[in-house]
């Protein structure tokens, strides 16, 4: 067996343009691909019949963000706590997590202001326009 490497984190969106746009305004992350995928094959490797979806892959540095539209679409998630098992989030590090909070636009919802905590680390976390958590910490 060989040693696994990350590939890409996958965040499914229900409008992909939008999330394309706020991963690119807000974290200045690249779309280096684009591309859709349906068939039998793909319905049966995702377990959703008829599926089929719109991906964008994005530049992340040493992973690719993957955002994916799928038809058809499935109910929204509850959004959970970030302490309730199978509650996840993208990590995404950068120069100065202060710096980053004061550029934010106005429309971007935060937990709460940067905080360091006692490892030392400061850390932000957001959400995107479909509600999903990215934690922002100090490269």
């Amino acid at each position: 067996m060989s040693d696994p490497t990350a590939h890409h984190v996958g965040i499914t969106v229900a409008d992909l343009d939008r999330a394309v746009d706020f991963y690119a305004e807000t974290f200045d992350l690249d779309v280096v691909a684009e591309f859709s995928v349906g068939g039998d094959a793909f319905a049966e490797a995702v377990a959703v019949e008829g599926a089929s979806a719109e991906f964008a892959h994005l530049d992340a540095g040493d992973t690719i963000v993957e955002l994916v539209a799928y038809e058809p679409a499935g109910e929204r998630s509850v959004d959970p706590d970030l302490n309730r098992p199978g509650a996840t989030h993208l990590g995404l590090s950068v120069e100065d997590v202060e710096s980053f909070y004061e550029g934010l636009a106005g429309d971007v919802e935060t937990l709460s202001p940067p905080r360091t905590t006692s490892s030392g680390t400061t850390v932000l976390f957001v959400r995107d326009p479909e509600g999903n958590l990215i934690e922002v910490l100090d490269a």
